[in-house]
């Protein structure tokens, strides 16, 4: 099991009381130091750690039950306009920054899938590709 803070910081202070006399204000201003130190350190791993995960390939974050944002990295069942606005981003702009196929919904999975069970039951396939066939019989 991993330390605390505060048991490293105990031990590396305890460390060098053991090679350096040291008074009560030493130690007390030490352990400070230190503590402080090791909770610079830690927040510097996690932000790295962050930035990290934000800097996947973009269409891995489209996945079974969720979709990444690779901006901010929250996960969502849909990446709403509203919440690309936020980054000051169209879904457009957002597929053309991260290198995702036009083409590609920004939902996930299970949610495409269910979308699509639902238009097929709707026949909405089946009155597009007429309205297509109407609009050409127009224009030619």
């Amino acid at each position: 099991m991993a330390k605390s803070l505060i048991e490293l910081c105990a031990d590396i202070v305890a460390a060098q009381a053991r090679y350096a006399t040291l008074s009560q204000e030493e130690i007390r201003e030490s352990l400070q130091q230190v503590f402080q130190t090791l909770q610079d350190i830690e927040r510097s791993v996690q932000n790295t750690d962050s930035e990290t995960s934000l800097s996947r390939d973009p269409v891995s974050s489209i996945q079974r039950d969720q979709v990444v944002c690779l901006e901010c990295g929250r996960s969502f069942k849909l990446l709403a306009n509203r919440h690309l606005a936020l980054h000051g981003l169209t879904p457009r702009l957002y597929k053309q920054k991260h290198g995702i196929p036009m083409t590609q919904p920004l939902s996930a999975w299970t949610l495409s899938a269910k979308r699509r069970t639902v238009a097929k039951k709707r026949g909405m396939g089946k009155a597009l590709a007429e309205w297509r066939a109407e609009r050409q019989r127009q224009a030619g």
